[in-house]
């Protein structure tokens, strides 16, 4: 049998008031969506209105909820939260100044990773932030391979820059130690690779 191919869209949340101020958001729950972000968000809804969505997954956290609800609305989905889809956790670190984290607590080097077991007190490791996320990737494409395409419809996921970083990697097979963390505007949207999850590999973030 021909497993069946899938389309995943990986939404970042709109502009937040902590955007704007420059600091480390983490799992911290305080920030909401400017009006920016609320335009941003509006703009992903229209994007997709027409696409044929028929599950919408967002992180727990409000900026991503607020993002996720313009969509809900237009295509009257249920928005699924899913806590593995937060940001990665920065413990004592969240609300300081992102240009102030360096490598040594955050394992990052400009858009490179140089320790991916570094993390800050109290919160995550890059190693472990990639794989809660691919934990969440595992869980949907088996669900996705339990139904055909046509009748399960595209997937929409709402989460946040470094999410979207770790799954868009994960999605195409790229380790911890390779990835990059390359710049994502605010209301973006990527698409899963082609194929997905047809093309799935073994699960890779087992064995690190």
């Amino acid at each position: 049998m021909i497993r069946s191919t899938q389309v995943l869209w990986l939404v970042r949340h709109g502009e937040s008031t902590w955007n704007t101020l420059g600091l480390a958001q983490g799992h911290c729950d305080q920030a909401r969506l400017t009006r920016l972000g609320q335009r941003q968000a509006w703009a992903v809804a229209s994007q997709l209105r027409d696409r044929p969505v028929g599950a919408l997954f967002s992180s727990d956290l409000r900026r991503a909820l607020e993002t996720a609800a313009p969509l809900a609305e237009v295509t009257g989905l249920a928005v699924i939260r899913d806590a593995r889809l937060r940001e990665r956790c920065l413990g004592v670190l969240e609300g300081a100044a992102t240009a102030a984290i360096g490598p040594a607590a955050n394992g990052l080097l400009g858009d490179e990773v140089v320790e991916p077991d570094a993390h800050p007190e109290g919160g995550e490791s890059l190693r472990e932030f990639y794989r809660r996320v691919a934990g969440f990737a595992d869980e949907l494409a088996a669900r996705c391979r339990e139904m055909e395409a046509e009748r399960a419809g595209e997937i929409a996921v709402v989460a946040h820059g470094g999410t979207l970083r770790m799954l868009n990697a994960y999605l195409r097979g790229i380790p911890v130690e390779r990835m990059r963390w390359e710049p994502l505007s605010n209301g973006c949207i990527l698409r899963s690779p082609e194929g997905w999850p047809a093309v799935w590999p073994t699960p890779q973030h087992e064995s690190r």
